[in-house]
């Protein structure tokens, strides 16, 4: 399979806190990937290390995207080829549209009638933003703005999205609703590295997992066996 990304050994530490000890991981064309653990495991520094957006600290480590290596690349280049992030929290612009965050999305884009189809094929994925489409991102629920959040990120036509913990805070009902869409775009072949609390339903999404403690990757594998692996269940899935 085509290697998308590749982490070996990423160390990350700021001052003399180890945050990231040794990680290795790959992400192969096609596949959703998740990456779980608790909190403080070191999840959303591997992402931010993948985009070069950490604040002052060392990095150590080797990683490349599309058999290049990211050192020294800086974040903003990164959409261009491709990489494309949701951040934890969501970051929607709170004082634009729904409409005008779509098209931030596309902002390196120059094809205007294929913008228009894929803001109005993300309007179809999720129809609220439809009916809200005027609306300032900031006055919307949690949930809302999660599936304006991706549907932007995915204007940007990625080879790879990144997804930092996507159900963090939403209602049950939304989580499912943010997994089905996850499921629904990594059926149209884009490659998806997600970091998610809720266990359970990333590794039921996902092809393959990583489980991370403590800074280091303890347990990998196919999704399916590791959501049947008894220190993954008592760990994880509360079974």
């Amino acid at each position: 399979m085509t290697s998308v990304l590749k982490i070996s050994g990423l160390k990350v530490a700021y001052g003399g806190i180890k945050a990231v000890k040794g990680v290795d991981l790959e992400v192969n064309q096609g596949e959703l990937i998740t990456l779980i653990g608790a909190n403080g495991a070191g999840k959303t520094t591997t992402l931010k290390a993948i985009t070069g957006t950490l604040p002052s600290c060392k990095v150590d480590g080797e990683i490349s995207y599309l058999g290049n290596a990211l050192k020294d690349v800086k974040p903003f280049r990164l959409i261009h080829d491709g990489l494309a992030m949701v951040p934890e929290g969501r970051g929607v612009f709170t004082r634009m549209s729904i409409h005008e965050n779509l098209m931030m999305g596309a902002f390196i884009r120059d094809d205007k009638a294929e913008i228009n189809v894929d803001i109005e094929k993300w309007y179809g994925v999720f129809p609220r933003l439809k009916e809200r489409s005027a609306q300032l991102a900031g006055t919307l629920s949690g949930g809302e703005q999660q599936m304006l959040a991706m549907a932007r990120a995915l204007m940007s036509h990625p080879k790879l999205l990144l997804l930092d913990e996507p159900s963090m805070g939403l209602s049950p009902i939304m989580v499912e609703k943010i997994f089905e869409v996850i499921r629904n775009v990594s059926a149209q072949g884009i490659t998806i590295l997600l970091v998610e609390q809720n266990a359970k339903l990333a590794l039921q999404a996902a092809h393959r997992g990583y489980v991370m403690d403590s800074g280091l990757i303890t347990i990998q594998g196919d999704a399916k066996v590791l959501l049947t692996d008894p220190k993954v269940q008592a760990a994880y899935l509360g079974e």
